[in-house]
């Protein structure tokens, strides 16, 4: 799954970082690394940007480039 089709308030971990070159760059720079927690908190009225929480900071992402981070869901031990 990738990390715009992630729900709302769901917690996630980035398993891959695609995209090429600078924007690559660009995510690993902002934090969105690989085995690193990370939190849809809002969704924009049109469904672009969106806002993440991760590594304790609020980070707002376009949709387009959210597709690109592929993302594993945490699941809740019991």
């Amino acid at each position: 799954m990738t990390l715009d089709e992630l729900p709302i308030g769901k917690e996630a971990v980035i398993t891959k970082v695609s995209g090429e070159g600078a924007l690559r760059c660009r995510f690993l720079d902002m934090g969105l690394i690989p085995k690193t927690k990370v939190v849809v908190q809002k969704v924009a009225p049109m469904g672009d940007p969106i806002e993440l929480h991760i590594r304790g900071y609020e980070l707002t992402i376009r949709k387009e480039d959210a597709g690109k981070i592929e993302v594993e869901p945490e699941e809740k031990e019991a």
